[in-house]
């Protein structure tokens, strides 16, 4: 079984790149969000700077994409708040099957954000514009729900492929 998990331990980088992608589309975001965020303010106290109109709709939108991005790269960090006060108490096993039914869990979520998402991102999205930009889709409102969905999928695969290895390594080595 180790040889498995030394198999699936060469997919590694492509992880590695997949999260530095989505790390680098989030920070892209958040200097979009900076600069569009300061340029509405200096133009409500400096007269000669023009406001745009679009801005404040467009702060909302990469907001919506940064949340939901940044929580798909916690997965990967495994850096999600969680119960941990009980640990020290629990066999090791047992904490090892609890963390894999939550990342099921999480992966169940991440099915149903990429699922009905999608269909929402197609249909209501579809359908209506920005008011301040008529000529962009709102779809781009809710894409980031299915994105977000596949990105934590993605990551979600690589959390349940590790606990199983803290699973039977450990087993292993407890057997030694």
């Amino acid at each position: 079984m180790p040889g498995f998990f030394i198999t699936l331990r060469k997919v590694e980088p492509v992880y590695q790149l997949v999260y530095k992608i989505f790390l680098n589309i989030c920070k892209a975001l958040l200097v979009a969000d900076i600069l569009i965020t300061s340029w509405i303010v200096l133009a409500r106290y400096i007269k000669v700077i023009p406001a745009p109109n679009w801005g404040e709709e467009l702060i909302l939108t990469l907001m919506a994409y940064m949340a939901v991005l940044s929580a798909s790269l916690a997965i990967k960090r495994n850096a999600h708040i969680r119960m941990t006060s009980f640990d020290r108490y629990l066999p090791k096993n047992l904490i090892i099957a609890l963390d894999l039914l939550a990342d099921i869990a999480v992966l169940i979520l991440a099915i149903i954000m990429l699922v009905v998402g999608w269909k929402y991102a197609l249909s209501i999205g579809a359908k209506g514009s920005y008011i301040s930009m008529p000529w962009l889709s709102k779809f781009w409102m809710y894409f980031p729900i299915p994105l977000a969905g596949v990105a934590m999928i993605f990551f979600e695969v690589e959390r349940i492929v590790l606990d199983f290895e803290r699973f039977f390594v450990k087993e292993k080595e407890d057997k030694a």
